[in-house]
């Protein structure tokens, strides 16, 4: 302790000592006038260059938590709003005017296709085809005589036993027989397919909406309001809204080399529902639209989800996770690690050359989980301050020890950059 006073002696008498020569070579030039304030001035000189001199050898390493970060392939996905709609919706309309007699189905319920729903009154129609019936069977049977008339005809006008008029006219009563029997047959088809729809079916196989009407009701054929909606639920829709601006971003990602963005047809999507759990099954996505809505500047996605248990509804808000493509040398670096500037730009401090600590300017795209998806200011193997930053400055020395980010320890360290 002794030895170490006296050299700290020493260096403030030659600090002193230089100081003094200082003032005798300004004296001999400026007079006395200037001693007072110049003595002052070379004592103050040699006091701050001892305090900074102690500061400096005293000045400890500030132990700092770092993440290394390290380049690896990364999925790139995004989140964005979407809505459910059903594989398929069709209107129940009647195709025939009458009476609803019965309503044949449970509202809500599931229904087969070709199911009978209603059943409007077919006494009418039932008439018109057994009228129909009616008037097949004696046009048939007018063909009939009039086949043997023209038949016979022919053979005698053979040996002309009769004129060639009226060989041609029972020809023709043969012939306009056949195509009564002919319009006879369609008029039938028309009364069987009109008796047939006062059975009003469902068109598709899914879940039955609200009727309109009920027993007793008046319809007509074709009318604008429908009886009922059937919609199919397994498989269910999400039609997801991305902004033009993203998709233009990604596909020149893809076309700098920087994703790789092969197979999107086959990318697979997951759902969050309005409540924040996550929908237990996967989803493949379909197509991409090819329009932009002017009003709402999105693009249109598609996917296709497995809805066993009908948890998902027809107009549900969720949100989709679309796997978009593959980062293969993406650099993730911690939110916690990432500080903004005055500026608005991100920031990080890193642990540079001689465990010195070094603030850098980056430049990041996205968020990837915790992580900040970093394009420009840190390289692989780049140690990042993440813990211990409100204590260091430009320059300062660190002792760099491993971070603990949620409950993990993270690889880092001690000295020096990783190999």
């Amino acid at each position: 302790m002794d030895m170490d006073v006296s050299s700290d002696s020493g260096v403030e008498n030659r600090t002193a000592t230089d100081a003094s020569l200082i003032l005798v070579d300004f004296v001999r030039f400026h007079g006395f006038t200037w001693l007072l304030p110049l003595s002052v001035f070379a004592l103050a000189l040699g006091g701050c260059d001892n305090q900074n001199s102690h500061k400096q050898a005293q000045m400890p390493a500030i132990e700092v938590g770092v993440v290394t970060i390290h380049a690896r392939p990364v999925t790139l996905t995004a989140e964005l709003p979407g809505r459910t709609s059903p594989f398929a919706i069709s209107d129940v309309r009647p195709q025939v005017n009458g009476i609803i007699r019965d309503v044949l189905f449970v509202q809500g319920s599931e229904v087969k296709a070709g199911q009978t729903m209603y059943q409007i009154d077919p006494s009418l129609y039932q008439a018109a085809f057994d009228n129909a019936k009616a008037a097949l069977a004696s046009a048939q049977a007018t063909l009939m005589s009039a086949k043997s008339l023209a038949e016979r005809d022919a053979r005698l006008v053979a040996t002309n036993a009769i004129s060639r008029q009226d060989n041609d006219n029972a020809q023709a009563a043969y012939e306009q027989a056949q195509a009564a029997v002919q319009q006879q047959t369609a008029n039938l088809e028309t009364a069987r397919i009109n008796l047939a729809y006062t059975k009003v079916t469902a068109p598709i196989s899914g879940r039955a909406g609200i009727s309109t009407v009920t027993k007793g009701a008046l319809v007509t054929a074709n009318q604008t309001t429908a009886l009922t909606t059937v919609q199919t639920l397994d498989p269910m829709y999400v039609d997801i809204a991305q902004s033009s601006t993203q998709l233009l971003a990604l596909r020149q990602e893809i076309a700098r080399g920087r994703i790789n963005g092969d197979a999107p047809a086959t990318a697979k999507v997951s759902l969050i529902l309005p409540d924040g759990s996550r929908y237990a099954e996967e989803g493949k996505l379909q197509f991409t639209d090819v329009t932009v809505d002017p009003a709402t500047g999105a693009v249109t996605l598609r996917a296709l989800f497995p809805n066993p248990h009908h948890l998902l509804l027809p107009g549900l808000y969720v949100r989709a996770i679309v796997a978009e493509g593959v980062d293969p040398n993406a650099l993730l670096a911690p939110q916690q690690g990432i500080i903004r500037n005055t500026k608005g730009e991100p920031t990080a401090w890193v642990v540079g050359k001689d465990n010195k600590a070094e603030l850098r300017t980056l430049q990041v795209s996205r968020t990837v989980g915790n992580d900040w998806l970093v394009t420009s200011g840190l390289e692989d193997g780049d140690r990042i301050i993440v813990e211990g930053t409100q204590k260091i400055r430009q320059g300062a020395l660190v002792n760099p020890v491993a971070a603990m980010l949620d409950g993990s320890k993270k690889t880092a360290a001690n000295t020096g950059p990783e190999n």
